[in-house]
C-alpha cells in the first residue's frame, strides 16, 4: 500500500508540473493533491529512514 502512495504521489508531481510548465490552468484541485503527494513522499523517506 505504501509503495501505491509512493507512485500516485510522483505522477501527481510530474502532472503538476507539466501543467505549471505549459502553462494550463487545472484549478486549485491540483495544488491540493499536490500537497497531498508531498506529505506521501515526506512519509515514505521518514518510514525508509527509520
Amino acid at each position: 500500500m505504501g509503495n501505491l502512495l509512493y507512485v500516485i504521489a510522483v505522477i501527481l508531481v510530474i502532472i503538476w508540473a507539466i501543467s505549471f510548465l505549459g502553462g494550463y490552468y487545472t484549478g486549485g484541485i491540483i495544488h491540493a493533491l499536490l500537497v497531498i503527494a508531498i506529505i506521501a513522499i515526506i512519509l515514505r523517506v521518514i518510514k525508509g529512514a527509520a
